[in-house]
Order: C-alpha cells, then structure tokens, then sequence
C-alpha cells in the first residue's frame, strides 16, 4: 500500500517540476503582453470598444495593433498606461467614444430587473417589481441595459 502511494507521489511531484520548467522556458512573450494590456483593461465586459470583452481587445491591441483608445470605462489613465506599456503614442478617447450614462425614467419604470440583470458592473440597484435607478459613478455607459428593457424607460444621457 505505502509502495503504491510513493509512486504516486513521485510521478505527481515529477509531473509537477516538469510543468513549471515547461512553463518557464516556453512562455509565448507575446501572450504575457496581452495579459499586462488585459490586466490594465476595466473588465467591465461592456464591449463599447467593438469585442465582445476586455481580453478579445487585449488581444487585438497586441496582435493586430487595433487603436488603445477605444475603452471609455477605462478612460485617459487606461490609454495612457497602455501608450507608455506598449511604446505608442497616447490618444486622447476616441471620438466616436461619447461617455454616457444611463438614465431611467423612474415614473415608466416597471421593476422587471431585465436592465439589472443586464448590467455587467452592477450599475443598477432595485428590487423586482419595485423601481430601478442607475448609480450614474458606477455606470460606464455601455447600453447593455437598453434593450432588455421592455417598457423602453432607459436612455443614454452624455457624460458633461
């Protein structure tokens, strides 16, 4: 019995310093790159930078040198980071990038919790079939909670 539980011991703990040296000697130094610009990214998901989360536009920005100024929750410190990180000028957001927030009529609002639900930083507080409101400094204007919304009671108010 004891022969067989330090065989089993061996090979894991062989098993284990060969996957740590393997891990060391073949990392990919452009994958670590896309985890420091995926690090230095919100993680708010809201795909307002045009892919669907903050990784697949980690990826494109090292890979395919897509624009570091497309992350409005992430704002002129974010893009700022990313220039000096990846040696490339800092822009200002992007134009196309209008920050906003969302904002409910209160009087319309039904308590369904489809924008709740919807909401990927938890913007929205209220419980069901009660009124829903935005914590506008928790919003990051990604109008994910738009359309969900059945009574059409939320609009995108622009940031001043």
């Amino acid at each position: 019995m004891w022969t067989a539980i330090l065989t089993i011991a061996s090979i894991a703990l062989i098993a284990g310093l060969g996957l740590s040296l393997a891990s060391r000697h073949l990392s990919s130094k452009e994958g670590d790159l896309v985890e420091q610009v995926n690090d230095m990214l919100p993680q708010t998901q809201c795909a307002q930078c045009g892919y669907p989360g903050c990784r697949p536009y980690a990826t494109a920005v090292v890979e395919d040198g897509v624009a570091i100024n497309l992350c409005p929750p992430g704002g002129d410190e974010t893009i700022q980071r990313l220039a000096t990180l990846l040696g490339r000028d800092s822009l200002p957001l992007s134009e196309i990038m209008v920050p906003s927030v969302a904002v409910i009529d209160e009087s319309l609002c039904i308590g369904c919790t489809h924008c709740r639900n919807a909401c990927p930083v938890d913007a929205i507080v209220g419980a069901h079939q009660l009124m829903h409101t935005i914590i506008e400094s928790e919003c990051t204007g990604c109008e994910l909670c738009v359309t969900p919304c059945p009574v059409d009671c939320i609009s995108m108010k622009p940031l001043t």
